[in-house]
């Protein structure tokens, strides 16, 4: 079975990038795939800004990637690029860090004014890591996710857009690594 990583790359404890994130890896593990979870911000910001691959939690971070056939990295958009947080991260990685990995870019934000910020900042670095197959990424504005005293929900148009790009990046994950494709989901 495939495993499959997401890293966040929010600073926020209450971050909207993580809402849609988990709600990928709930419907990738519906699809069969073994899923985890890395928010960036729980890594010791003094071991991750001074590059200190060797501490503990670092380490297993990276060997976390390392392990993983595949990669959700999602990012909230700051000043039209992707976070400082997942650069410090992505700096950490090796040269050929994402070498034979599949990957599924999203970035979320408070205007469609950002949404190319997966094309023109984030998809570079992921090819220059090594990325076997970068699949269409996805934009998700910060007013798709709707929060209230129950569980943080995305809108249905919203979600709609994600599953297909999450259906895409499973189907070339699957093709990656040899795996049959498992019943179709509803969506």
């Amino acid at each position: 079975m495939p495993r499959l990583l997401a890293l966040t790359g929010s600073p926020s404890l209450h971050s909207r990038t993580a809402v849609v994130a988990d709600h990928v890896l709930r419907r990738l593990t519906h699809a069969g795939f073994e899923t985890s979870h890395l928010a960036l911000r729980e890594l010791p910001a003094a071991d991750l800004l001074s590059a200190h691959r060797g501490e503990p939690e670092i380490r297993r971070a990276l060997e976390a990637v390392a392990e993983a056939d595949g990669l959700v990295i999602a990012t909230p958009v700051y000043k039209a690029s992707y976070t400082g947080l997942l650069k410090a991260f992505l700096d950490l990685l090796p040269q050929d860090g994402l070498a034979g990995k599949t990957v599924l870019p999203l970035a979320t934000g408070g205007s469609l004014a950002h949404v190319l910020t997966i094309d023109y900042a984030l998809r570079p670095v992921l090819a220059a890591l090594g990325a076997r197959h970068i699949t269409a990424g996805r934009f998700v504005l910060d007013s798709s996710v709707e929060r209230g005293s129950g569980p943080d929900r995305l809108r249905p148009e919203a979600e709609l857009d994600l599953f297909q790009a999450v259906d895409e990046f499973a189907g070339a994950l699957r093709a990656a690594t040899g795996t049959a494709p498992a019943p179709a989901l509803a969506p």
